[in-house]
């Protein structure tokens, strides 16, 4: 399959179903600091929980609704960037990560989220992509910043989650925004 560089010995992959030895690893390392505020991962607590978890998105992927990407660094599964809600018919995506403490501070999730993006947009036309985190999340919240987003608002109390129920922040960037964000970026570059 494919591997992406995202420089600095960071590949951007497909993550399978048969990476689930790999996988739960790396959930076994990340578990606490990834439950900050998603679940993800959370229920995978052996091989063939992880395997299912896994195999539940290659189906997604298989319907062109969703898909899971992993982000190796120094060759080792630190986490990953993927498609939680892909409706090419209608246009709209939903963008998300996690991490495990080793992938952190290195804008590994930028780098990839830009790959994907910059996919959904060009080869598959979507017009809006989506990001929603939690409004304590920090650096999930950056990282939407970063990639150029627009806070669209909070959906307060939104995500009951560890006991309390937490405000969810909805940012999102349209295909005419990302496109011209890009070319800025382009012309910079030379």
């Amino acid at each position: 399959m494919y591997a992406i560089s995202l420089g600095d010995d960071a590949e951007l992959r497909p993550l399978e179903p048969w990476h689930a030895g790999e996988f739960l690893a790396h959930l076994e390392r990340g578990r606490e600091f990834i439950g900050q505020y998603i679940p993800f991962g959370s229920n995978e607590t052996d091989l063939l929980s992880a395997r299912a978890k896994l195999q539940h998105y290659a189906a997604l992927r298989a319907a062109d609704t969703g898909s899971l990407h992993g982000l190796w660094l120094e060759g080792t599964l630190v986490g990953g960037v993927l498609f939680l809600n892909f409706d090419a018919a209608a246009g709209n995506c939903e963008v998300g990560c996690w991490l495990e403490p080793a992938g952190t501070g290195r804008g590994l999730v930028t780098r990839a989220m830009r790959v994907l993006i910059d996919w959904a947009v060009e080869q598959r036309g979507i017009h809006r992509v989506e990001w929603v985190a939690a409004s304590g999340n920090q650096p999930s919240l950056n990282v939407a910043r970063r990639l150029g987003m627009t806070r669209d608002g909070v959906r307060r109390q939104a995500h009951p989650y560890g006991g309390l129920r937490h405000d969810l922040e909805v940012w999102s960037v349209l295909a005419p925004e990302w496109r011209a964000a890009r070319a800025r970026a382009a012309h910079h570059d030379h």
